[in-house]
């Protein structure tokens, strides 16, 4: 049933608007409905309206009515591109993914000020062409394209005309460079004789490029010898210098951590006695997290159980502006490589200080939650404790105890602890299943590792209840240190998922609808309804594609100072506090907490803005998309790398993607991502449809449509690069005038010999 107009025209909205964008600030949806006190059905009126708005372009200023929440922050990291016709700098988001959210935005830097006193603002340092800068963006209507303008508020660092590749020598005292970036595959640089620097023969180096040439490779020179490629854990050293990955600690950050004194109890509640027990990967070197639950013994909470979860007490070693705190702020976050890890914090803190290890006397900052017997939280407290952890499990360990198949270890432990842990884990579940948080389903690939670094074999680890179970007591404890913060009115830093974009549910509509699937357009987005969706398809043969394409279609979570709920576990408010040895989001939280508690002096520090907060979200933000990107790249090169005696061989897969330029195809089992070429798919020209999401051939027809199952066969692999190119052996499918897709009867050898044009059109530029 349609949610009731609110009693105020829409012309209110518009001019609410362009009120709004007259004074410098971009309204999102959230703000309109605040301003108008709406709520319920008011919001889904809203929504609906906004929707109206746009199709009908009568917004205020012939575009969106509202800016989306994934379109621009008011703060936002940046990289300067290039000058436009007035010598003015312009930038570009640094993070944006063009296949996701179109071209990335221009925006234009404005130029140093003088205040009315003629005395210029606080200093910062003047950018220029690539380097990164954080800018506080204002709507503009400028030329060229350009929407926005943006103020440099901090330049976070100089460009470094620098290209990456391995060193390889000739005979003669010169090299060759083979670049690492998959994009620059096939366009090497000649190292003279001289200028080669110390590299040696598979070295990652440097180098700045000296001389370009229209007829041959650039000429270069070594500028730096980063790392040998032949040693052990070499592979990951790539996307640490790609990405700019703080990777070695300052002397006086590791001097702070070799310092720092064993935890005691003063000022602290004693709960060694309490056998709190950590379960983690069994490979894993730190434990920051570790978890108890108990029936609740209150009568007035019938069927009710007490969960504990503890959390490394990371604060009391790292001070608000100590060596140790400039170091975690950098990195914002540990980075996890196949074959090592860049972590957050020296090992000193990581993983031995705030490492809940077992036997052993540690700080901690806790909380307790009281559950319903519904799963509904009754009540929470938080404490800095003194722990000791009685065992330290692995997942499998712990679910085979609970399957009633205990070992040495948790044999002892199975009735007293890990069994009352499964029950109240029961009781969450219900609440859980009552919220309907979104529920992929995607498997992870492990890389499994040789001695010397490379790839054994490619796993899929089986994702046991045991992972759900601390999985869920994580989340319960996140949500209680967001709702503690708001309630005492402290600054803190959110952890925030949006709803989809329009544009993202319109590509997702399409992709359902050539299964025969409909997307309902009416009523509130809920995660549910994508529930619904990968319960019709699930055991079918589309059911990894569609997971692959919700996930999709999902927005990028993120941190941030102002709250705006997180959509994907269906909650309107959420913090990260359970991991501070690794983000420096929760760091920031335990600190908001120990203050708003009054459990010390190591607290966030007065008068804290949230100004301050804002610009800590858009940089721990910027350096967990670093982290991601290098992880993915790293991976794809030691699959690459694993794949790369094997050309000729041939595998089965599926299109991932597909563009103007041929298909993206992700094999079974490595969930290796390779490229096959337009100009290999046949004697025709092929047709990118956007909409049907598939390549066509505008002679025969046939075509190749996303999720469609493939055989290929491995041409080339690039390690380096991380890069595979495949041939398709698969024939594709006619396209008849509806867009239906039936398999072709021809086979795709005799397409290939069929007489013709040429595969690209004269003058057509593919």
């Amino acid at each position: 049933m349609p949610a009731p107009a609110p009693d105020f025209p829409r012309q209110a909205i518009l001019d609410f608007i362009e009120e709004e964008r007259a004074a410098g600030r971009e309204p999102g949806r959230r703000d309109i409905a605040k301003a108008f006190g709406l709520d319920g059905g008011g919001k889904i009126w809203l929504k609906r309206l906004l929707r109206e708005i746009e199709e009908d372009t009568d917004a205020p200023d012939g575009g969106s009515p509202v800016r989306k929440h994934s379109a621009l922050p008011a703060v936002l990291l940046c990289e300067i591109k290039a000058r436009d016709r007035e010598g003015d700098l312009v930038a570009a988001p640094l993070e944006w993914n063009e296949a996701d959210q179109g071209a990335a935005p221009k925006i234009l830097v404005e130029r140093a000020r003088l205040s009315r006193s003629r005395k210029p603002g606080p200093a910062v340092a003047a950018p220029g062409i690539g380097d990164h800068v954080l800018l506080k963006l204002t709507r503009l209507r400028g030329p060229d394209g350009i929407a926005w303008s943006g103020r440099v508020l901090k330049l976070m660092g100089k460009a470094k005309a620098q290209v990456l590749g391995i060193f390889r020598a000739l005979p003669d005292g010169s090299g060759r460079l083979i670049p690492v970036d998959k994009k620059a595959q096939g366009r090497e640089a000649l190292i003279p004789k001289g200028q080669t620097g110390d590299a040696q023969d598979g070295d990652l180096v440097s180098v700045s490029l000296r001389r370009e040439s229209r007829f041959g490779p650039p000429e270069a020179r070594v500028r730096e010898r980063l790392g040998s490629l032949k040693s052990e854990r070499a592979v990951s050293l790539i996307a640490i210098h790609a990405h700019g990955i703080p990777h070695e600690f300052s002397p006086a950050a590791l001097a702070e951590a070799e310092a720092a004194p064993a935890a005691t109890p003063a000022g602290r509640e004693d709960w060694r006695k309490l056998p709190l027990i950590t379960i983690d990967p069994a490979d894993a070197k730190d434990h920051d997290d570790a978890v108890h639950a108990a029936p609740d013994e209150d009568p007035e909470n019938p069927g009710g159980h007490v969960v504990t979860v503890a959390i490394a007490d990371v604060a009391s070693y790292v001070r608000p502006g100590s060596a140790l705190d400039r170091e975690a702020l950098e990195r914002g976050n540990s980075v996890y490589f196949p074959d090592r890890v860049v972590p957050m914090l020296p090992e000193r803190i990581s993983n031995d200080l705030c490492s809940l290890r077992g036997g052993q006397d540690r700080p901690a900052l806790a909380v307790r939650l009281v559950l319903k017997s519904d799963g509904s939280k009754k009540g929470h407290s938080f404490h800095r404790i003194l722990m000791r952890s009685a065992a330290k499990l692995s997942y499998q360990q712990t679910q085979a105890a609970i399957d009633g198949k205990p070992d040495d270890l948790t044999d002892p432990l199975r009735e007293s602890i890990l069994m009352p842990l499964w029950a109240a884990y029961g009781v969450a579940a219900r609440a859980r299943d009552a919220r309907q948080p979104l529920d992929l389903d995607l498997p992870e690939r492990k890389l499994i590792l040789k001695a010397d670094g490379s790839v054994e074999r490619v796993v899929v680890p089986e994702r046991l209840a045991a992972h759900r179970l601390i999985e869920e007591f994580m989340i319960l404890a996140n949500v209680a240190a967001a709702e503690t913060l708001e309630k005492a009115g402290s600054h803190l830093i959110y952890r925030c998922h949006d709803e989809p974009s329009l544009e993202k549910m319109r590509v997702l509509g399409e992709v359902l609808a050539s299964i025969g699937i409909k997307l309902p357009k009416d009523g509130a987005l809920r995660p549910v309804l994508f529930n619904r969706i990968l319960k019709m398809i699930k055991g079918s043969e589309n059911e990894l594609f569609l997971n692959e394409v919700v996930l999709r279609t999902q927005a990028q979570a993120e941190y941030v100072a102002e709250n705006y709920g997180h959509f994907g576990l269906n909650l309107r408010r959420y913090a990260h506090f359970t991991s501070p040895i690794r983000r420096y989001a929760d760091l920031v939280v335990h600190r908001a907490l120990i203050s708003v508690l009054k459990r010390g002096d190591d607290g966030l520090p007065k008068g804290t803005t949230l100004a301050e907060l804002r610009e800590v979200s858009t940089r721990i933000s910027a350096a967990e998309r670093r982290a991601m990107a290098a992880e993915r790249e790293t991976t794809d090169r030691l699959v690459a790398h694993f794949l790369a005696d094997q050309i000729g061989a041939s595998f089965d897969g599926r299109i991932a993607g597909l563009n103007r330029a041929g298909l993206f195809v992700k094999l079974d089992g490595t969930g290796a991502d390779g490229f096959v070429p337009a100009s290999t798919l046949g004697a025709d020209y092929y047709r990118y449809d956007e909409a049907a999401h598939a390549l066509i051939g505008e002679r025969s027809g046939e075509s190749w449509r996303l999720g469609d199952r493939v055989h290929v066969r491995l041409v080339e692999a690039a390690p380096v690069a991380g890069a595979l190119r495949f041939e398709l052996l698969t024939e594709g499918r006619h396209v008849t005038s509806n867009r239906s897709f039936k398999k072709s009867a021809r086979p795709l050898a005799a397409r290939r010999n069929m007489a013709g044009p040429a595969r690209a059109k004269p003058g057509r530029k593919r």
